[in-house]
């Protein structure tokens, strides 16, 4: 992923350029009262918040991203409007036009991660069922990117997001012929949609091989969690939540731009 920047929460001029066109327009103010704070220091709020997973009111002032609420805000009405989809297709697009998207499989895995605040999609834990949790559920290309991200209880079962992170990978243009959706490979409904399934069941060895497909995803989880704000779900809104995984599933990307783009 190449060298960890000192300020990973200033947004650069290249992810701004993505973002910015984005962005809602801005309601009318309803009362008289300070200045509105500028979109791209809200989202460097915002960014602090997910990389050193801080609480909202401790935001610090005197770093100019406004207060806490503000980026909390901000953070809502964007994730409502559907930027971080959009952001994501996007950078899958650059990707998959630069021929950096491994189409030839797909790879799924989930995290259980505590919930500090039951609330909607938080469950009972697998491993203490006095806590509840969450769990992150990932679907990536065969080399590690995030193509779609899901939320629910930590005691749903990882099968039953098979098929819904697969309807939500987006169409990626960005070469000549139909967008794509679907990798090439994944029992009886992924292969009534074409895709060979290879699934660990319980009870199989280690070795049986998946393991050299499955570390992608892995790692992947891995750089999700390096967002210290998803390690525990903190925010008792789902959506919140959502939001907050929505923007690190498209800062791994963004990256990967970088980097080979």
């Amino acid at each position: 992923m190449g060298k960890r920047q000192s300020r990973p929460w200033i947004v650069s001029d290249e992810l701004w350029s993505l973002v910015e066109p984005l962005l809602p327009e801005p309601g009318p103010k309803k009362v008289e009262g300070r200045p509105r704070v500028p979109d791209r220091q809200a989202l460097c709020g915002i960014l602090f918040v997910l990389h050193t997973g801080i609480q909202w009111e401790y935001l610090p002032q005197e770093l100019g991203f406004g207060s806490g609420m503000t980026c909390w805000r901000r953070l809502a009405a964007w994730n409502e409007a559907g930027v971080w989809d959009q952001l994501h297709a996007l950078l899958l697009k650059k990707l998959r036009s630069k021929n950096q998207l491994d189409w030839s499989r797909a790879v799924i895995d989930s995290s259980h991660v505590r919930a500090a605040r039951p609330g909607p999609k938080s469950g009972p834990s697998p491993v203490d069922r006095a806590r509840p949790g969450s769990k992150h559920h990932v679907i990536t290309d065969g080399q590690g990117i995030p193509l779609a991200v899901s939320l629910t209880g930590g005691n749903r079962n990882d099968v039953t997001q098979l098929l819904p992170l697969l309807d939500k990978i987006p169409a990626v243009a960005g070469t000549v012929g139909r967008p794509r959706r679907r990798p090439d490979k994944y029992r009886r409904l992924l292969r009534e949609r074409g895709i060979r399934p290879a699934i660990a069941e319980r009870g199989q060895p280690h070795g049986t091989g998946l393991g050299t497909f499955r570390w992608v995803v892995e790692r992947t989880i891995s750089w999700l969690h390096g967002f210290r704000r998803l390690r525990i779900r903190w925010e008792r809104r789902d959506d919140i939540h959502e939001a907050f995984l929505g923007l690190a599933v498209c800062l791994i990307p963004q990256r990967h731009v970088q980097r080979l783009c």
